[in-house]
């Protein structure tokens, strides 16, 4: 269950269609009830039916409210859970186990429901924690009372669950500090990137490269979600400094700061700032690539409630990595074990601005540091490495008190249904 799913470009739903395929190739029955496109996409209407492979995939056009304004949205993921649980009253829909991601962030709510009235095993994926990440950015009180129902919520979701998937290790961390009971069901699994889809490519031999002139001069790439949890101020600030250096920012991406950027960057009469709208999934492989350095950033205060999928994708096209963050974010940990670029603190623009320069004097540094990067990526974060992971995980839910009593026999059945 997930609200993102191809054709949205959302990484949410990249990932969960890459693991779909992945389980149903590996013999377990996968069903797919998703919402149309509404996040990032080029193709108005996907088909309310299809078959992907071997996935069944069923979509509702409930998600397509106002997608691109917060209330939209929020009113759309709700409409789009009320639909999913009518579809799962269905016991032949439900299978042995439900998985729910945080797309919307109240859908783990209706699993819980359906585990109430059905005792339906459910594996909750959260990619960003609710509403915290709100409390962190000022836009609700932490002692509202929406807030504490909403936390009592996720107590007890997280609790009835047979297991549940976080991204990192801080993220694990938030999880069994607000409910400890939970603590032994918590398996961190880190998003992945393809390396045989995203491979290095030198910018002279890259068409989006050249197409936008950026196969002559150093060029920073942000790419991604320019949401309220993305630090740009850092990057902005970076790019005036280097304002008169051969130095190019690209952003690529949408989100809701990516107009107050587009208007601060030519109120600062930043000529050196492109920004262009997302890039398709068969064209991301060039557009990732046309750059000298990718960026990562996280304002302070959301460590361990979201996680930046876009790093991935970064270290596998063989390119150094900046990281905007506090101290104790886990991406500090993963720059120090794979030596593939630096982290600097939010407001730090003179340290990126010289760390950039320091790339763009020392080639050789640059394609070191892009080089660990990617063999870093092969060895702990592929698409076999993680989706194996969430494999041992369901089928260790499979295997559960609550699936066991759930599960419906039938000796037609040669697999496990998801």
């Amino acid at each position: 269950m997930t609200q993102f799913f191809p054709p949205d470009y959302a990484p949410t739903g990249q990932l969960m269609a890459e693991l779909a395929q992945s389980l149903s190739r590996q013999g377990m029955q996968v069903q797919v009830f998703a919402g149309q496109p509404g996040y990032a996409y080029d193709r108005p209407m996907a088909p309310k039916y299809e078959v992907v492979g071997d996935v069944t995939v069923r979509r509702t056009r409930t998600s397509r409210l106002w997608p691109q304004r917060i209330r939209g949205r929020a009113v759309g993921g709700l409409l789009y859970c009320v639909r999913s649980l009518v579809k799962l009253l269905s016991p032949a829909r439900r299978g042995d186990l439900v998985l729910v991601t945080t797309e919307p962030p109240y859908l783990p709510v209706m699993a819980y429901l359906l585990h109430c009235l059905f005792k339906q095993p459910y594996l909750c994926v959260v990619y960003d924690i609710h509403p915290e990440v709100a409390v962190a950015l000022n836009m609700v009180a932490h002692n509202h009372g929406l807030v504490r129902f909403w936390n009592w919520l996720n107590c007890l979701t997280w609790r009835h669950a047979e297991a549940i998937v976080v991204l990192s290790q801080t993220m694990r961390q938030r999880i069994v500090d607000r409910c400890p009971e939970a603590a032994d069901r918590v398996s961190v699994i880190h998003n992945w990137a393809d390396p045989t889809q995203i491979v290095p490519r030198p910018k002279a031999d890259n068409w989006f490269a050249r197409r936008h002139g950026l196969d002559q001069v150093f060029t920073v790439l942000y790419s991604g979600n320019m949401g309220r949890c993305h630090d740009l101020d850092t990057i902005l600030a970076a790019a005036q400094a280097l304002r008169h250096e051969p130095v190019q920012f690209v952003f690529v991406g949408a989100g809701a700061k990516r107009h107050s950027c587009i208007a601060q960057a030519k109120a600062l009469g930043l000529g050196n700032c492109m920004f262009l709208p997302y890039q398709s999934q068969g064209d991301l492989p060039y557009s990732l690539t046309a750059c000298d350095l990718s960026l990562v950033s996280l304002v302070p205060g959301v460590e361990g409630l979201v996680a930046p999928s876009k790093l991935y994708s970064s270290l596998a096209t063989g390119r150094p990595v900046a990281a905007i963050c506090e101290s104790h974010s886990y991406l500090r940990s993963l720059l120090a074990e794979g030596g593939f670029g630096r982290a600097f603190r939010n407001g730090d623009s003179a340290g990126l601005a010289d760390f950039i320069r320091t790339l763009a004097a020392n080639p050789t540094l640059a394609q070191q540091m892009g080089d660990q990067g990617r063999c870093y990526m092969q060895q702990k974060f592929t698409p076999e490495q993680g989706t194996r992971r969430y494999f041992e995980v369901v089928e260790s839910c499979l295997r559960g008190p609550m699936a066991a009593t759930a599960r419906v026999p039938s000796p037609k059945a040669a697999a496990s249904r998801l």
